[in-house]
């Protein structure tokens, strides 16, 4: 829409009547935010004037960057013919039945069946209905424990934030009783005199223990990111998923691979499991589906559990007004087709991600970065005050906050994430924006530097 209030206007508005998600609300209230106004290619605009590059995709979701007119296009087209319909009560509409079909080419082989929601968090809601219908339809009613991850995240409704293994959420609300945690498999953090590969194993094996200590009989389904984004990207070392991969592989358990983040490109490949040759049972997707223009989310099912659900009869009493939204499949249609037909996640994990990486890489000889991480187009640098013990440069995160600010100041939105810098530009981010993401990025960091030197 264009914009018809003032700035100062809008701002006041915003901290009256507007509850921001992840938000300190009393702080909000007296100091405000931003207003996002525009955006074209890889820039937003604020309603004060400044562009600001997007190093995050939005929120990992932008994959293919503002200008794609492709995705508006399809959206407004099917607004004019059919705005919307539920696919309650035997119905469904042509956009949700052709992108199910669509997603079952994309997807590793053997998932041909989709179910569709708004979210990434109303998804894996969704895969612990899916699974605990499963076990019920094989007559095994005590399979219901899932095992997750500590600082994972999977959503942030009640089941997704129990899911999920953040503990600021957790103290917040009572999570769900049947979801257990192990550690994370974050070398930098908890390796310690451990080389990379021994902390996979080790870390891997905490399944192994948790699922003994639990019971095979009674636990479900384990549920992983391939990389923890929001965590902080967390890149498993190498040996940390073929461990994975046996474990499961002798257990009666269904795998839950979290593509929300991986999904789509940002590893490299069309999937995150695929890059680390692991095969779920289901795979959550969401975010880059759409490339963030419409609301999507959605659970893909495999044939093995696909034929259980379809066989056992009666009804999966589960649901959403907006599952399957016709504009919002118009739009994941439209993207698919981008993804497709442009052959883009190729091209960009062969020309572009290398150059990415380089220059991720370059970050390490900075006097407050401990270590870089980077797989595909995401990465994160930790901040230390001391490389070799790695001691975090200031209390509760707040070095890495504070050079995040002074990116945004300086014109590049990228974000913090405990003690680290993580970043996702774009797939149509040029190498000469590549460049200026880590010029712009390196000078935050040395004015964090000498903050905390003179400090």
């Amino acid at each position: 829409m264009n914009a018809t209030l003032d700035t100062a206007t809008l701002k006041k508005l915003d901290q009256d009547h507007h509850f921001h998600p992840f938000t300190d609300f009393n702080d909000y209230a007296q100091n405000g935010g931003r207003i996002i106004s525009r955006a074209e290619h890889i820039y937003i605009y604020d309603s004060d004037g400044h562009k600001i590059q997007d190093g995050m995709s939005g929120l990992w979701c932008c994959n293919l960057g503002y200008s794609m007119d492709a995705i508006k296009n399809a959206v407004a087209a099917q607004l004019q013919e059919l705005p919307f319909y539920n696919n309650f009560f035997r119905c469904s509409n042509q956009p949700a039945v052709e992108l199910a079909s669509k997603l079952a080419e994309v997807t590793p082989e053997g998932f041909n069946h989709a179910f569709f929601t708004n979210s990434g968090s109303e998804a894996n809601d969704t895969q612990l209905k899916l699974v605990h219908r499963y076990f019920d339809l094989l007559g095994k009613p005590n399979k219901k424990l899932v095992i997750s991850r500590k600082n994972a995240y999977h959503g942030s409704t009640i089941a997704a934030s129990s899911l999920g293994g953040m503990s600021a959420m957790h103290d917040q609300t009572m999570g769900l009783n049947y979801i257990h945690h192990i550690n994370q498999p974050h070398w930098f953090e908890r390796g310690g005199d451990l080389d990379e590969a021994s902390f996979g194993i080790q870390a891997a094996r905490e399944l192994e223990a948790k699922i003994d200590e639990l019971g095979e009989e009674n636990v479900a389904a384990f549920i992983a990111e391939p990389v923890q984004g929001a965590g902080g990207v967390i890149i498993p070392p190498e040996s940390y998923w073929p461990e994975i991969k046996r474990i499961l592989d002798e257990r009666d358990i269904l795998f839950i691979s979290d593509e929300v983040i991986c999904g789509f490109g940002r590893t490299g490949r069309w999937f995150g499991c695929e890059t680390y040759g692991v095969e779920p049972d289901l795979i959550t997707f969401a975010k880059a589906v759409t490339n963030g223009f419409m609301p999507l989310g959605g659970s893909m099912i495999n044939d093995k559990m696909a034929d259980v659900l379809l066989s056992g009869g009666g009804e999966f009493a589960h649901g959403l007004t907006y599952s399957g939204h016709p504009a919002s499949c118009a739009a994941g249609l439209a993207t698919l087709d981008i993804y497709q037909n442009t052959g883009i996640i190729e091209k960009t994990a062969e020309d572009l991600a290398p150059h990415f990486a380089m220059r991720v890489k370059e970050l390490e000889a900075h006097a407050i970065v401990g270590q870089v991480r980077v797989l595909g187009m995401f990465a994160a640098a930790e901040l230390v005050k001391d490389k070799g013990s790695r001691e975090r440069l200031a209390p509760e995160s707040a070095g890495a906050v504070y050079c995040r600010d002074r990116a945004i100041e300086d014109g590049l939105m990228v974000r913090q994430t405990g003690d680290a810098m993580i970043m996702a530009p774009p797939f149509v981010t040029t190498p000469a924006e590549i460049d200026t993401l880590f010029e712009k990025l390196s000078v935050a960091l040395d004015k964090t530097a000498s903050h905390y030197s003179a400090s």
